[in-house]
């Protein structure tokens, strides 16, 4: 049964990565790869909210936990993208925004989980 609800949670998750992603280059264009840095700084701050917030609670059934965690965290982020847009950025030279890119990023990635999970505890506490 848990399967059937991460594969609801990839398929939200895997539909709103792709409609920032498209949103993003409408915006911004395809200089940088703002959007996947975007969708994975986002995500991040996401799950550590969400895991701060109810990863311990007995508020929310397991199922839903590990639906919006694996399922719609997981679709919604993408490891693999940062990857190969940062090959990309490599093969055209641009090494400058390929840095910056990896170290945004990263450095990113784990400010964002770490203010997802401060924010997390502080409304775990005003319940």
């Amino acid at each position: 049964m848990v399967y059937l609800f991460v594969g609801m949670g990839g398929f939200i998750g895997s539909l709103l990565r792709y409609g920032l992603s498209l949103l993003a280059v409408n915006i911004w264009g395809e200089r940088f790869p703002i959007g996947t840095l975007l969708i994975n700084l986002t995500g991040a701050f996401l799950l550590g909210w969400f895991t701060s917030r109810f990863g311990q609670s007995k508020k929310l059934h397991p199922y839903l936990i590990t639906a919006f965690s694996t399922g719609v965290v997981g679709s919604y982020t993408t490891f693999s993208t940062f990857c190969l847009e940062t090959v990309r950025l490599i093969e055209a030279e641009a090494y400058f925004k390929g840095l910056i890119y990896v170290l945004l990023s990263l450095f990113g990635g784990l400010l964002f989980v770490k203010m997802g999970q401060n924010f997390g505890d502080e409304t775990r506490k005003e319940k």
